[in-house]
């Protein structure tokens, strides 16, 4: 026994000269020399890694470990950074090109466990009533409570046609719901545009993927074929997670002047300080410019951006942007605040740590963590109220979330009340879900109305239409002089 344990003790004084070593070079690269080592906490740690090997009831490899101790560290920081085994890794590349095999959910962690962020469009969580805002508590009968948020993804995923069976919590509702939910493999169809109304497109960006350029140029080109005197445009944006930060430099830049500011990060690195430019080196690589292709009308047509507590990162880009330069009205009501952005650190050949490295500012240095983007007009969901985005969970809800600069605190208080959860529960009894752009799309309806110079509803009694914002005053499409700009690190 005792030269087990000493063997162990060798192998933690070993781990915490590798930890020493590693934070010293990292420590010296970035803030110089001066800056101590915790040289008493990292001895804790080895002795806490040798009394394991040495102590615990059986014995546990060295690998389970170091891992559990790298994902553990890195989920501690906020809900965005997380440690990237084999299998996430690859899951995650496949999942920015579009597929994935799942049951098409964005999630994040509350209280332990598993809150649903959004539902993805047509996808067996969506098919199956799954609804943002609910808590999952049981995967496969087994709780949730204490697991990583990678490890509860990780039980979702699987092979095409096999079923998992969710335990939901849904507030308002007594007793726990019970859900199979048969996985497959999801294609997130990133782009879709139609005629609303004769005169006045529609284009819905569900998620910024590798391909959301290329379909963004066909489709609208599609359109304006068809239909060459477009008055109008509604980029809906709603329920949209996010994703690459090309994506949305390059939606953006569709509908701007060439060369403008898109978005600058900041960070504790240099090389976290950035600003972004409607350039072609920063939204595509190789090959033909996706955008040669986008209709030239895209840059001056009248433009309404829809959005709502779904809408979060990426689409806070677009949105940020193209309300800074009065470039579109943004209507619906405030976005989801996730303005962090995270890099990719590999670690070896198939494992990685993403790690939150910056805050994202809009094209005037307004942040957007935490806060998000507010809306020129103010639009609920339904005639009858909010609906489903009461009750939805935003980045200052989140816990550990990196605090906003332009955060206050208590300000998602009053969305927690009793009173406003069970009168959004009432509203949204026995309605079937919203399809987004269809005939019975409120919001849709109020952009469209403000194309036409009709009032615009807010579906609040205490005001029914919503006066003109200044931003709404300054038409889309007219001469606006767009905010002064530094030209920094171009």
């Amino acid at each position: 026994m005792g030269n087990k344990a000493k063997n162990a003790g060798l192998v933690g004084l070993g781990l915490a000269a590798g930890v020493a070593l590693t934070v010293q070079v990292s420590a010296w690269a970035q803030k110089g020399a001066d800056s101590p080592l915790p040289l008493e906490e990292l001895r804790q740690l080895a002795d806490v890694y040798g009394l394991i090997k040495s102590d615990y009831v059986v014995p546990v490899e060295d690998k389970k470990l170091l891992s559990e101790a790298i994902s553990g560290m890195v989920a501690s920081l906020d809900p965005h950074s997380v440690y990237l085994d084999q299998k996430s890794y690859r899951e995650m590349r496949e999942s920015v090109q579009g597929k994935f095999v799942g049951i098409g959910i964005e999630v994040a962690s509350e209280d332990g466990y598993v809150k649903i962020v959004s539902p993805i469009e047509d996808s067996p969580a969506y098919r199956a009533g799954i609804k943002a805002g609910d808590l999952i508590t049981r995967i496969d009968n087994v709780p949730v409570k204490g697991l990583s948020i990678d490890e509860a993804v990780k039980k979702m995923r699987g092979k095409p046609g096999s079923k998992v069976t969710l335990t939901i919590a849904r507030r308002g509702d007594d007793r726990p719901w019970v859900v199979p939910v048969t996985r497959e493999e999801i294609r997130v169809q990133s782009v879709k545009a139609k005629m609303v109304e004769p005169g006045y497109a529609w284009v819905r960006i569900s998620q910024f993927q590798e391909a959301t350029l290329d379909e963004l140029a066909n489709k609208t080109a599609a359109l304006y074929k068809d239909n060459p005197d477009i008055k109008g445009l509604v980029l809906d944006l709603r329920n949209d997670p996010g994703g690459l930060l090309p994506g949305a430099i390059g939606v953006s830049t569709a509908f701007l002047p060439k060369e403008e500011l898109i978005v600058s990060t900041k960070g504790q690195i240099e090389d976290s300080n950035k600003s972004y430019y409607g350039r072609r080196e920063f939204y595509a690589s190789g090959g033909t410019d996706p955008l040669a292709k986008m209709p030239a009308q895209l840059k001056t047509v009248p433009m309404v951006v829809l959005v709502n507590g779904g809408s979060a990162s990426a689409s806070e880009i677009v949105a940020g942007a193209l309300q800074d330069y009065k470039r579109a009205i943004v209507m619906g009501s405030q976005t989801f605040g996730k303005g962090s952005v995270q890099t990719l650190r590999p670690l070896s050949a198939d494992t990685a740590i993403k790690l939150t490295t910056a805050r994202y500012y809009t094209p005037k240095g307004r942040p957007i963590q935490a806060t998000g983007i507010a809306p020129d007009i103010a639009v609920e969901e339904t005639a009858e109220g909010d609906g489903l985005n009461a009750l939805r969970v935003r980045e200052a809800d989140l816990q550990r979330h990196l605090t906003g600069e332009n955060e206050k605190p208590g300000a998602n208080k009053a969305r927690d009340e009793a009173e406003q959860r069970q009168k959004a529960l009432a509203a949204l009894k026995n309605r079937q879900p919203l399809e987004l752009g269809g005939k019975d799309d409120f919001q849709l309806a109020q952009a469209l109305n403000h194309f036409k110079g009709l009032p615009v509803k807010t579906a609040k009694p205490e005001a029914v239409e919503a006066e003109p914002s200044s931003a709404a005053k300054a038409l889309p499409g007219t001469e606006t002089k767009p905010p002064e700009l530094k030209d920094s690190k171009k």
